[in-house]
């Protein structure tokens, strides 16, 4: 790749014409250009696409070319923003003219909140909370997709296991990066004793709250 093509965001450094490549082997897409661009404060990926036919479903497509590239790249290099074009903006040489790509719609990366419920959920999320600072945090709130990387996975497991006293290995947040998921793990992993030393806790919470 040319040197202008690898960037580094939040200390990964980024082959962007890598994910590009891993875009056009996909089926469906015709052309795809991805680039880094201050989104809501933050240096995140964005993919612009011109799909092969009109695209009548640009959340299903969007779905649907993010699961391949996670079968071939790491997570941080899943682009979190998307934008479909009826074609890329090119220079009159015939290059691609990347200053006047349009800026994505940052909400459609957001996802409904659905709060954090048990005394687990909870606790990890104040911990990605802490970690990532942003608030608040629910169960389809996927870690990597609010500026996490594999850097701040190790701060959030050597955290978690000081307060829960589990071996955890940062793989797993890797694997299972929305907050439900890996509470999910984590409950699975913990087993019986934590499990009632959880609900011990959430029962004297419980307690102290009708005082």
């Amino acid at each position: 790749g040319r040197v202008d093509h690898q960037v580094k965001i939040r200390g990964l450094r980024i082959e962007l014409g890598e994910i590009e490549a891993r875009l056009l082997e996909q089926p469906q897409v015709r052309e795809a250009a991805v680039v880094v661009r201050d989104v809501a404060g933050h240096s995140q990926l964005v993919a612009y696409v011109v799909a092969v036919q009109a695209v009548s479903d640009e959340q299903a497509l969007r779905e649907a070319c993010k699961r391949q590239l996670k079968g071939d790249l790491p997570e941080y290099m899943v682009p979190i923003h998307w934008v479909f074009l009826a074609s890329l903006p090119l220079t009159p040489n015939g290059k691609l003219d990347r200053k006047v790509l349009p800026a994505p719609d940052a909400s459609l990366a957001q996802k409904t909140y659905v709060a954090p419920c048990s005394p687990l959920q909870q606790q990890v999320a104040a911990i990605w909370q802490d970690v990532l600072k942003v608030e608040p945090i629910g169960l389809e709130d996927h870690f990597f997709e609010l500026g996490g990387h594999s850097l701040l996975v190790v701060s959030v497991v050597s955290r978690l296991q000081l307060e829960l006293g589990m071996q955890l290995t940062p793989q797993l947040m890797f694997q299972h990066p929305t907050l439900g998921a890996f509470t999910a793990q984590l409950e699975q992993q913990a087993g019986p004793v934590t499990a009632q030393k959880l609900d011990k806790l959430e029962a004297l919470l419980d307690e102290m709250e009708e005082f």
